[in-house]
């Protein structure tokens, strides 16, 4: 039977008391209850203190550019269908510099699941504002506060009609967990936005700041009222909300391509010379 330290791989280098460390837990309970063993999924990640995550988590691992994971992931899926594919990022890879590639995916429907560490700051790159800081928190590169508007990722998901959008945080290892599950249960593109504090650059957004405004969504909240889940989406500050907010059905990437639909194209013949005669053509 798997057990918790078959997932567990190298020793981490995130910062003593990082929210990476529940999260990285979070999630090899999480493939366990599945009944999931290590070869049977893949992680792939950009560049961030998240993305070191697939490094300290035992699994097949693809470690990819900065907020480039999106495209690796979606090139997985179409090769072999059958495995579940996480895409590990954070606020600043994802939301940041991958931003386009996550629109993208969402209109798609690649059936990935992206969890994002979400610490409104650049950890690795020690301690820029990132695009979901808050207006006016100070840093290093923003003494005079931050100016831009804090980007809403659930918001934005929920426009692009994601077919499941949740938010949890590393302050509730049972509910983080939770929606790991069902996001990796889900057919179809999940987003998964984690609120976690960052001890050493984020002064503002602590753990405590945290479990004094984060609440669980009630039971009879229906996810699938969009109207309702923009409402949600939009509650910051004393109280914010953690749950799925919003989900669909609607037909996968994979699904919808003729050639993978019967069986995976890592199962299908491969003639070389197709290939090269292809490639002649542009020499």
């Amino acid at each position: 039977m798997t057990t918790l330290k078959d997932y567990m791989g190298q020793v981490p280098a995130w910062c003593p008391g990082c929210g990476n460390f529940a999260i990285r837990r979070a999630i090899g309970e999480a493939l366990i209850e599945l009944g999931l063993e290590p070869w049977q999924i893949i992680v792939v990640s950009g560049i961030g203190q998240a993305a070191k995550l697939p490094h300290y988590i035992k699994c097949n691992t693809f470690n990819g550019l900065h907020g480039r994971a999106l495209p690796v992931a979606t090139g997985i899926r179409i090769a072999n269908n059958r495995i579940p594919v996480i895409c590990e990022t954070g606020d600043g890879d994802c939301y940041g510099e991958g931003g386009n590639h996550l629109m993208h995916a969402i209109r798609r429907n690649v059936n990935v699941n992206v969890f994002v560490h979400d610490n409104q700051i650049y950890g690795l790159t020690k301690g820029q504002a990132s695009p979901t800081s808050m207006a006016g928190m100070v840093t290093k590169v923003q003494p005079n506060g931050v100016i831009a508007e804090m980007f809403n990722p659930i918001a934005m998901a929920i426009a692009l009609d994601c077919s499941f959008v949740a938010r949890s945080s590393c302050t509730d290892a049972e509910h983080l967990k939770s929606m790991f599950v069902q996001a990796i249960n889900h057919p179809g593109f999940a987003l998964v936005d984690i609120l976690q504090p960052c001890i050493t650059f984020n002064k503002l957004n602590t753990w405590q700041w945290y479990q004094e405004r984060v609440y669980r969504i009630e039971e009879d909240y229906d996810p699938e009222d969009k109207v309702r889940a923009f409402e949600r989406s939009l509650e910051w500050g004393e109280r914010i909300p953690i749950g799925i907010i919003y989900g669909n059905k609607r037909p996968i990437l994979e699904d919808t391509i003729p050639n993978i639909r019967q069986k995976p194209l890592i199962d299908q013949p491969f003639d070389r010379s197709r290939v090269e005669e292809f490639i002649s053509e542009f020499l």
